[in-house]
């Protein structure tokens, strides 16, 4: 049998994750010198309240070998593979960890098989769905991993960030790009390139940074059907209100709306809005 494990910065909605069957690993989040497993024993609103009362920015890291290990172990039987997707390793060692757990695993009864997402948020889950759909029709996980590798290629992510506060101390955005923007009290633009997020655009309003989003994803992928969600740090009315807009513009085939996880707003902050999409084409979803 095949088991896909997806770490918590795939942000998949539950009733997808349900439906398709796929093994949730929590990212770490540190307040101060507490830890907490996202989605486990803190939740977004939990987060969202303790930055208010608190002021603190927290930090996230990856799951340890030994978490992953846990898990696997958990989930997996004689003869099982274990397909573990997971957000891009260049802003994250959570996939570095999956590779030292499956080694440990080397003798194991079941087979591990990590795979570097090179990108996070909606496309990280949408591979996840991929691979259970091709599963489910019979694939075989060669065929999967060559699926994932298509869609890794062809995924674009673009946010627009509120403020530039969280993504300057967390180091998740070049810091010369970060300050000039903060400088000069813009809305940052970000975009992931080749697995790394850079300031791609900077705009005065918030209005004009959502337009600006919409613009540059139509410019990137056209016309073409796409598998997309719109991604929010807390602010469900505003993504409602942009999805509508991203559906009169794009061509969707699927599309969900899904709150950032807490281990990737840590890096990005609160107010952070944006569209993750990629085209349909090749794919069975």
């Amino acid at each position: 049998m095949l088991r896909i494990v997806m770490d918590s910065g795939g942000d998949l909605p539950p009733e997808w994750i349900e439906k398709y069957d796929i093994d949730i690993i929590p990212i770490n989040v540190h307040f101060g010198e507490k830890m907490y497993l996202e989605g486990v024993d803190m939740s977004i609103d939990d987060f969202y309240a303790w930055v208010e009362e608190s002021g603190i920015i927290p930090k996230s890291s990856q799951p340890t070998p030994q978490q992953f290990i846990q898990l696997y172990r958990q989930i997996a039987e004689t003869g099982d593979v274990v397909l573990s997707i997971h957000i891009t390793s260049k802003l994250s060692g959570t996939y570095n960890s999956a590779l030292l757990a499956a080694a440990e695993l080397e003798d194991a009864p079941f087979k591990v098989i990590p795979f570097d997402s090179l990108t996070g948020a909606g496309a990280q889950g949408y591979m996840a769905c991929e691979a259970r759909v091709m599963d489910r029709q019979g694939a075989s996980v060669e065929e999967i991993l060559e699926r994932l590798k298509e869609i890794r290629d062809s995924n674009e992510i673009i946010f627009a960030l509120d403020t530039l506060e969280f993504a300057q101390k967390s180091g998740r955005v070049q810091m010369f790009q970060a300050l000039a923007a903060s400088l000069l009290r813009v809305k940052p633009i970000v975009a992931l390139n080749e697995g790394m997020l850079d300031i791609v655009a900077k705009v005065r309003t918030r209005k004009a940074s959502l337009e600006y989003i919409i613009r540059e994803m139509h410019e990137r992928i056209g016309e073409h059907s796409i598998n997309a969600a719109v991604m929010h740090a807390h602010d469900i009315i505003a993504a409602s209100e942009f999805a509508e807009k991203v559906q009169k513009v794009l061509n969707c085939k699927n599309i969900f709306i899904e709150e950032i996880s807490t281990g990737i707003v840590a890096n990005l902050g609160p107010g952070t809005l944006g569209i993750v999409a990629y085209p349909t084409v090749g794919g069975i979803l």
